[in-house]
């Protein structure tokens, strides 16, 4: 199973180069949707990230909106469906820009959100060959009507009432590792080869 890891405007240097680290490590394609909070050159995201920068499969996007026009439909899934809607904004524009989308997404994609009913571990990630796994803003989280117009689509990952979130990287770790553990860690090194 190929594993697509969406940050959709990450603000932290530090969290996406501990989520590069993640994404070199498994085998994950990292896929970081602007606007960025920082610079790709920014020495706190090298620094995190360590000397795993030439063995990661990253792409850049402009928005959330041409990401999801690059990648419609995945094995699998239903197809996407982009709208113009003067009436739904979910964020996917940079401030100030008219555009507005509503968009419906393929069953091989998930909103990873505090606002979710269903736990990352419901998911059988086993039925598809390719999934793509998309996390928000530090700050803010996906655009919540995203979330909302694809509520069955959107995952969590249980915690104390009253807390706002755990950290980014720490939950793309999570996540990453449940959709590995149910597809038997494949195609990576289970057995320590040190001693």
């Amino acid at each position: 199973m190929k594993i697509n890891i969406v940050m959709v405007e990450p603000e932290i240097p530090q969290n996406t180069g501990n989520i590069a680290r993640t994404c070199a490590a498994t085998g994950a394609k990292l896929h970081l949707v602007k606007p960025l909070g920082f610079s790709i050159d920014d020495k706190y995201l090298k620094r995190a990230g360590l000397d795993y920068w030439d063995k990661l499969d990253v792409e850049v996007h402009e928005n959330l909106h041409e990401f999801l026009k690059k990648y419609p439909v995945g094995t699998g899934s239903a197809p996407n469906h982009l709208e113009n809607n003067s009436k739904t904004n979910v964020g996917v524009a940079p401030l100030g820009d008219p555009l507005h989308i509503k968009a419906i997404i393929p069953n091989n994609f998930f909103l990873a959100s505090t606002k979710s009913k269903q736990t990352y571990s419901d998911v059988d990630y086993t039925k598809f060959e390719e999934i793509f796994i998309l996390f928000g803003k530090e700050t803010k989280g996906l655009p919540e009507d995203l979330i909302e117009n694809n509520m069955e689509q959107a995952i969590r990952i249980p915690m104390k009432e009253g807390l706002r979130s755990l950290n980014l990287s720490n939950s793309v770790a999570i996540v990453v590792y449940e959709a590995l553990r149910q597809n038997s860690f494949n195609d990576l090194q289970q057995i320590s080869h040190y001693f």
